[in-house]
């Protein structure tokens, strides 16, 4: 039985994690990016508006300045995100040129959220693009914000984005399969959750980032539960997939029971 969502998907924003971007050495996983520019692509030729998210431009910093170790100093990041999110958007375009598609990059803070000039100012350069068939490319101006001033991880950004768009879905894909609880030896996947109580908060607690990945990945799965949560505020509904999963974006939009679904 497929999935039904409460109304036809229009526009959807994407998150992509830095575990789906990069490798545990740092470089970028271009057959997956390839596979998401194609996927993207068709989405769009089905008249769907697509946004993506996307993380990824520190730890692919650190493999372009051969940095083993994430840094642990404002300075050392912000010269990581410098150099990451250009490569990164370099690939970006690559592949998306390669299905004659075109993305722009959009960096925000904060600020852009809480000055609502800026935030109208935002809101209108994305719709801007959309109306232009260009596909926004977004991620936290890591070059610039200070430690009180960034979002913490992009799933949050995400959900700020999908509200700021009026977005019908927000899908967050990541390297686990949805949000799980380990039940008899073995995994029980969530495949729809109509409210985050607290007892599904509980499932997840004390599943975040263990110490192997935090050179790749900031957020955990109790980040993207925030996510998932401030989404359905402003009455978004959201997936959390495997961005390993092959043609997993399409799947997901024919209503292919994958991931965890999250009512609005």
């Amino acid at each position: 039985m497929n999935r039904k969502f409460p109304k036809p998907i229009k526009r959807i924003v994407i998150k992509v994690g830095s575990s789906v971007i990069a490798t545990y050495q740092m470089s970028p996983k271009k057959a997956r990016l390839k596979s998401l520019a194609k996927q993207i692509s068709q989405v769009q030729d089905r008249g769907q508006d697509v946004i993506l998210v996307s993380s990824g431009a520190v730890v692919i910093g650190m493999g372009e300045l051969n940095e083993r170790k994430r840094p642990s100093d404002l300075a050392g990041l912000q010269a990581c995100a410098a150099v990451g999110q250009a490569a990164l958007m370099d690939l970006y375009r690559e592949f998306f040129k390669s299905h004659k598609r075109r993305c722009g990059q959009m960096l925000l803070t904060w600020d852009d959220f809480d000055n609502r000039s800026r935030y109208v100012n935002a809101r209108n350069t994305l719709e801007a693009l959309l109306s232009r068939g260009v596909i926004p490319v977004i991620n936290e101006n890591d070059t610039v914000a200070t430690e009180e001033m960034k979002f913490g991880d992009n799933d949050r950004l995400a959900a700020m984005v999908a509200g700021l768009v009026k977005a019908d879905l927000l899908l967050i894909l990541s390297d686990v399969d949805g949000l799980y609880e380990m039940k008899d030896g073995g995994k029980k996947i969530f495949r729809e959750i109509k409210e985050v109580t607290s007892e599904i908060e509980g499932v997840v607690l004390g599943k975040g980032v263990s110490d192997d990945k935090k050179h790749i990945a900031r957020g955990g799965m109790s980040a993207k539960l925030e996510a998932v949560k401030a989404a359905a505020k402003t009455n978004i509904p959201a997936v959390i997939a495997n961005g390993e999963m092959n043609n997993v974006l399409l799947r997901v939009l024919d209503g292919e029971r994958v991931g965890t679904f999250f009512a609005a």
